[in-house]
């Protein structure tokens, strides 16, 4: 009996802790283990009184009273349940040597990564204090359910409104709008996007009338603070928004140093189509971009003087000749024109000088024009998140990482929920050789979008370079786009020794992707230390305007060529040599 105790518990053990590691992974938390437990728990006491009452008998099992004690093969059964135990004893020992020096190290690294990463964001969040505040988008009431776009822009120019407040964290429009038609408490809205305060309403447009209704809460205790309805004229709108806005400020006691910020009064008919346009635009499809275009060109119709719609008609050539919807040269023609003619109606029209900074970094080349476009965008709005996000990514491409992690930082906290903001930040600690940050950071990109392409990749990359190749190659092959996961895994196998595998990754990588991934080719052939093969592609990459040189000051997978005669050569010839980045002004600094 007491054996059979003894291996009832040992597989007991056992039991558990497979399920501790197997249930988790279909969805089944602490609850499906506990119940396990308890089964086991329970069934302990059945079954020793089974072996105490009966004996397994070469006839078949009978009740103990019941044997011949001169026939009986108890010793025989011991003997098994001894080899029983001696096995599970076995089991539990490789267990605990897995757990100790394989998963225990694994689960510390991500707890201490995702420890760092919470710890950062948690105080530059708590500077704030309770000023803070998300502006979700506002319900349609109109009869006409197209006017979404209406009810959509109002939301979103309160919230750029607001964020003009020194003082007051706004949490950005892509996260804040990810709510959008989702029925969720307000104070779980609140506690994912960390904000102290709600800003909600609805607006109801008929004709030439509009009626907007706010009200701001207090979301931890789901507390009302202020609330009104205004009844007014399509051309009233602005003064809605500057009295919302003010309200905001009053019932937060935020302390301004100068006036608040006021809302730029345009023709009422000329906003309408403003707003409907650049609703379209964000759909980033040829149909969207073309409507939009139209939208655009007839708010200018009716307002020339119209800078905002000058700008997002800037944006949608600028997108188009990314996306090759429209010929690069005359989409980047069309876009500086009309950034130039948002300028010349308003020098201080910040937006303008950040979409010529972006046209100056990915279409030029033009880093020194970048920087000088936004810095000066910067001077004239601090807090504007999308310039943050353009000022990072010019100072990681000058090579100031400290710079760029410090910008994006503040961007991920005011749009928490934007994963191209976390995917940013990992590829620039990356650079800065903070590999454990890189890796939480892409984590926490992959928990907001569980098929972020290239996330996987980079977190193999990483794992390559932390000497964790084993590791690497599981990441790698979770990556679900292809040409991510080939110039992974052409890395991988070739870190691992499987050169065979290795060249026939990289076969298919250029056979399906030459044309769109020199400077990604140049890379995979500088880890696998092949030079004249990497420096034949940079110079393709050079040829065919590959986007990506434009990181390749920082880019740590091309530390096999630096101690190369070429490589300082090269960089001087596509002008990012140390020398010709460190001359280039960047005087920038994140808002207090």
């Amino acid at each position: 009996m007491l054996r059979v105790g003894a291996a009832y518990l040992a597989v007991a053990w056992l039991l558990i802790q497979v399920a501790q590691t197997v249930l988790p992974a279909f969805g089944l938390g602490a609850t499906a283990v506990r119940i396990v437990i308890v089964v086991l728990v329970i069934g302990l006491l059945p079954v020793l009184v089974f072996a105490w009452a009966f004996e397994i008998t070469p006839a078949g099992l009978k009740r103990e009273s019941e044997v011949d004690r001169s026939q009986s093969i108890t010793p025989q059964t011991g003997r098994k349940l001894d080899r029983v135990i001696m096995g599970v004893l076995a089991l539990a020992l490789g267990y605990f040597a897995i757990d100790k020096f394989v998963l225990a190290p694994q689960r510390e690294q991500a707890a201490t990564e995702a420890a760092r990463a919470e710890g950062r964001t948690e105080s530059l969040v708590k500077s704030y204090g309770d000023k803070s505040i998300a502006v979700l988008p506002f319900v349609n009431m109109s009869s006409d359910k197209d006017q979404e776009y209406f009810s959509d822009g109002i939301s979103e120019e309160l919230l750029n409104l607001l964020a003009k407040i020194p003082k007051l964290r706004v949490i950005s429009r892509s996260s804040a709008f990810s709510y959008k038609g989702k029925d969720m408490k307000l104070a779980q809205v609140a506690k994912e996007l960390d904000v102290a305060h709600i800003l909600e309403g609805s607006v109801r447009k008929n004709g030439n009338k509009v009626r907007i209704t706010a009200q701001l809460i207090e979301a931890r205790s789901d507390t009302h603070l202020w609330s009104n309805t205004w009844d007014r004229e399509l051309d009233d709108i602005f003064a809605v928004q500057d009295e919302i806005a003010a309200a905001v400020v009053e019932q937060l006691k935020i302390t301004l140093l100068g006036e608040a910020p006021k809302a730029k009064e345009v023709n009422p008919e000329a906003y309408s189509l403003f707003l409907q346009g650049r609703q379209l635009r964000r759909q980033n499809t040829r149909e969207g971009f073309e409507q939009a275009i139209t939208l655009f060109q007839q708010a200018l119709a009716i307002d020339p003087n119209y800078a905002a719609a000058w700008e997002q008609l800037a944006a949608v050539y600028s997108s188009q000749a990314g996306f090759g919807m429209r010929p690069l040269a005359e989409g980047v023609r069309l876009a500086r024109e009309a950034a130039a003619k948002a300028l010349a109606i308003d020098p201080d029209f910040a937006p303008a000088h950040g979409g010529l900074g972006q046209i100056a970094m990915a279409f030029d080349g033009d880093l020194a024009a970048a920087a000088r476009h936004y810095e000066h965008a910067l001077a004239l709005e601090p807090g504007n998140t999308d310039i943050i996000g353009g000022a990072a990514t010019v100072a990681a491409n000058l090579n100031r990482l400290d710079t760029a992690i410090e910008f994006q930082q503040y961007e991920n906290i005011h749009d928490p929920l934007a994963t191209r903001g976390h995917a940013n930040l990992g590829l620039f600690y990356l650079g800065a050789g903070r590999l454990d940050e890189a890796i939480a950071s892409f984590r926490r990109t992959l928990r907001l979008a569980p098929n972020f392409s290239s996330a996987h990749a980079a977190i193999g990359g990483a794992l390559l370079m932390k000497g964790d190749a084993q590791a690497g190659l599981t990441e790698t092959q979770k990556e679900p786009e292809e040409v991510w996961r080939l110039l992974g895994m052409t890395m991988v196998y070739h870190t691992l020794g499987r050169k065979a595998d290795s060249d026939a990754e990289f076969a298919e990588l250029t056979k399906k992707y030459s044309a769109d991934a020199a400077y990604n080719i140049a890379y995979v052939l500088a880890w696998r230390n092949e030079r004249d093969r990497a420096f034949a592609w940079l110079d393709k990459a050079v040829t065919q305007q590959d986007p990506g040189l434009s990181e390749i000051a920082y880019q740590p997978l091309f530390a096999n060529l630096r101690d190369d005669p070429r490589w300082l050569p090269f960089l001087r010839k596509i002008g990012k040599a140390p020398e010709q980045l460190a001359a280039i002004k960047f005087d920038v600094k994140v808002p207090d």
